[in-house]
């Protein structure tokens, strides 16, 4: 069943709408997407633990203070005293200072200045150039986030997930649903719309703690006596036959053993490659039905003259683990 919620009319505190999200969530009730999290995310940075800021002010002493905001989100300011600054923009940090030193001193205009950021990690994993934790520098978006984790590799997939702390407001995707727990909010984005410039959601604004998912995308592999081996991307709700792989391989060298390919597929189960044997020169002859190809398969096309020990060469690299798939250059169209 499906059930309207206007977030925008309860009245109730934020932990107590997580409980309701998560609630309806695990009892199968469906949310708009504009329904999982709050109506605005914090547009602004916001201090945090293990952040160093400089205080500065023209009534203090000569030089400015340095120092490092510590677990609980504090730091000692002087004059002052201990003050909480995480969770504040350095705008409010800034005028929570004017107020406690406007005791004491006359207009004291007080500045803040973040020297070092560690507080606002985004984790941007799968298939990127430079996984890890990112940090987030004022106003980002995807794409740029993307940018500082060294782009896509060529193996990227189809479609990036971003995952977001409900409390850091809404995740203004579509797609974007809340999970069981309540406290996550998910969605997706098209990476081909969105670097074709079909939707703004390369634009969308990446806040703290976000986690930024790039799925490896699924291929096939075409190795042996071909004019380009290598792995070829199979596009989004897309599948690929011999012959389209071969096309993609730029076709076979004159001395290919048209009769002798064979498709190497994996084992759910584990364990040996499963093979099945594939004669190219009638499927060309048009003798038999083209073969449909799956994910992560490999189209072995072997030399005329020495195709047993080829094939068995390529079998015990891809049993020992010796890095013949992953040395392959891989190819989108």
């Amino acid at each position: 069943m499906s059930i309207d919620v206007n977030v925008s009319q309860c009245e109730c505190c934020d932990m107590t709408l997580i409980a309701i999200v998560a609630w309806l969530t695990m009892t199968g009730v469906s949310l708009p997407a504009e329904a999982n999290c709050d109506s605005q995310a914090r547009s602004t940075y916001l201090l945090g633990p293990d952040d160093e800021v400089e205080i500065a002010g023209p009534h203090l002493d000569e030089r400015a203070v340095t120092m490092r905001i510590d677990g609980d989100g504090d730091v000692q300011v002087p004059l002052v005293g201990r003050v909480h600054i995480a969770d504040l923009t350095v705008q409010q940090a800034q005028q929570d200072l004017d107020t406690r030193f406007s005791t004491y001193i006359r207009d004291p205009q007080i500045t803040i200045s973040v020297k070092e950021l560690r507080s606002q990690p985004v984790s941007i994993l799968g298939a990127v150039n430079t996984p890890g934790v990112h940090q987030v520098r004022g106003y980002k978006t995807l794409l740029e986030m993307l940018s500082l984790a060294g782009g896509l590799r060529a193996d990227a997939g189809h479609r990036i997930r971003v995952t977001r702390q409900v409390e850091w407001g809404c995740l203004p995707l579509p797609n974007a649903r809340v999970d069981a727990s309540g406290r996550f909010a998910v969605g997706e984005v098209s990476l081909k719309e969105m670097m074709a410039g079909q939707i703004p959601q390369g634009h969308l604004q990446i806040v703290p703690h976000d986690v930024i998912s790039v799925p490896r995308a699924d291929m096939v592999y075409v190795i042996g006596d071909v004019k380009r081996s290598g792995g070829f991307v199979i596009g989004e709700s897309e599948s690929m036959s011999v012959l389209q792989a071969l096309s993609l391989a730029e076709g076979m060298n004159g001395t290919a053993d048209r009769r002798g390919a064979k498709i190497l597929r994996p084992n759910i189960a584990g364990g040996q490659r499963a093979e099945m044997p594939v004669d190219v020169k009638a499927i060309l002859d048009g003798k038999s039905e083209d073969v449909a190809l799956q994910a992560d398969d490999i189209l072995f096309i072997p030399d005329s003259t020495g195709k047993k020990a080829s094939l068995r060469a390529l079998e015990t690299a891809i049993q020992t683990g010796t890095g013949l798939l992953t040395g392959l250059l891989i190819w989108r169209r």
